[in-house]
């Protein structure tokens, strides 16, 4: 298990569509993230949320920076969960996905929780992992409907 993608605001970055572009090096999946943040496709590049090469976004995370200061691995750790950082989150849908997310984290430990995010984002056609938010899948490219 990559550590560096254990977000601790409940976002798995082993689905992130950012991490995806960028390890893969996926240009059309770049330039197209790029147009919805509202950046460049250079600028499309991340390790993973626990990683030295952040998003942008990510870089600046008020989630991460109080769970450092609270010495924690993360949200799934708080007893504030959810807060005023998790209510403020600027993406409804990854607002949506950590209400969800950080509870079963916590209810299925670190490990379990990987395996059920990376299972939610198989595609049931072709079992080629996806991103979080794909409509089709990048492999076989049949549509699909993740539940966030």
């Amino acid at each position: 298990m990559n550590k560096n993608l254990l977000a601790p605001c409940g976002l798995y970055c082993g689905v992130c569509g950012v991490y995806i572009a960028s390890r893969d090096n996926k240009q059309k999946l770049k330039e197209k993230l790029a147009a919805a943040y509202n950046v460049t496709s250079d600028q499309i590049a991340c390790k993973g949320c626990l990683s030295d090469v952040k998003f942008v976004f990510c870089q600046v995370c008020g989630i991460r920076t109080c769970v450092t200061e609270k010495n924690i691995e993360g949200c799934h750790c708080c007893e504030d969960f959810p807060c005023k950082h998790i209510e403020g989150f600027p993406v409804p849908a990854g607002k949506k996905v950590i209400l969800r997310s950080v509870p079963d984290r916590k209810k299925l430990g670190t490990q379990k929780w990987v395996q059920s995010e990376e299972a939610r984002h198989t595609c049931p056609h072709c079992s080629s992992l996806m991103f979080r938010g794909a409509k089709r899948c990048g492999q076989c490219k049949e549509m699909v409907q993740i539940e966030l």
